[in-house]
């Protein structure tokens, strides 16, 4: 049986659907990658808040899917909007790599040792909103670009700091560049792949229903509940991390202005059989304490 995957052309992006292939060729399936440009690899001089958010990365891909050019998608669970397509699910999420942030720096000091005013980059509002929180005199500047378009830029100077996750620059073998991991609150998703292929196509869900870690499920399902009923996305600063142990569901998450001036975090957890319920009343929480006034003023 021959599956084709639908992909982005970036390094980071054929890791990730290497990785899935060489699971798939184990299991004796014949595995082909299509490797597909999408709208967020075209558009790499503005923020993604300006241009649209993380469907951009999908987008095209999702189309290949719906029009049967390929059999499944890999995308970095991050990317993927809490809205899936009709015609097409996530059917498998891949056992999570480290979901936290990192600092890379030229000098190899800390984000508390930065000189003041040092100039950090990251394209992610949720990323400069938790920087902004700790250092204010800091300056947070766009930055665009897969792992080693950033890299080098920081090695050209054009900035003191990046900000990257850990679970692509470990995947892309820089490892030995990262200063320091940060304990921000993650991306929903982050350092998870999502396995999406077409509803009722019956041969290709068992050929791949193999790749799901369910742990790894249940956390990003409580965090994607709880994205949903944000409506967030790149536009917003916002954050979960779910945890499953003994049992139980633990989430906790935060969503700010655009500047971190009000920021409200909080925590909430509940039984595995509910853990989508559990992310869901964490956004509920959140926008009682604040949230709905800030969505409202930033849509």
């Amino acid at each position: 049986m021959l599956l084709r995957i639908g992909t982005r052309k970036s390094k980071l992006a054929l890791w990730q659907a290497n990785y899935v292939k060489e699971l798939l060729q184990r299991r004796g399936f014949e595995v082909e990658l299509v490797k597909i440009t999408t709208s967020g690899d075209k558009i790499l001089d503005s923020p993604l808040s300006k241009i649209g958010g993380k469907g951009l990365f999908v987008k095209e891909i999702e189309n290949a899917l719906l029009r049967g050019e390929v059999d499944l998608a890999v995308h970095s669970c991050k990317d993927v909007p809490t809205k899936i397509p009709r015609g097409l699910k996530i059917v498998a999420i891949t056992k999570r790599e480290d979901p936290r942030d990192v600092l890379i720096t030229r000098e190899g000091k800390g984000l508390e040792d930065l000189r003041e005013g040092a100039k950090v980059g990251t394209s992610s509002l949720r990323r400069r909103v938790q920087i902004l929180r700790r250092r204010k005199d800091l300056r947070v500047e766009n930055l665009r670009g897969n792992v080693d378009t950033r890299l080098r830029k920081l090695d050209e100077g054009l900035y003191d700091a990046i900000v990257l996750s850990y679970a692509g620059v470990r995947r892309m073998g820089f490892e030995g560049r990262i200063t320091q991991v940060l304990d921000f609150i993650p991306a929903v998703g982050q350092g998870a792949l999502a396995i999406e292929v077409r509803e009722g196509d019956e041969k290709v869900i068992r050929a791949v229903e193999f790749l799901n870690d369910q742990r790894s499920y249940l956390e990003v399902m409580a965090e994607r509940s709880f994205l949903e009923v944000l409506e967030g996305g790149c536009q917003v600063p916002m954050g979960a991390l779910a945890k499953v142990l003994n049992g139980k569901v633990f989430i906790e998450g935060f969503i700010a202005d655009l500047e971190g001036e009000r920021f409200y975090l909080s925590r909430e957890e509940g039984d595995l059989r509910e853990f989508r319920e559990v992310g869901k009343r964490l956004a509920e929480k959140l926008l009682r304490m604040g949230g709905e006034e800030v969505l409202r003023e930033i849509f």
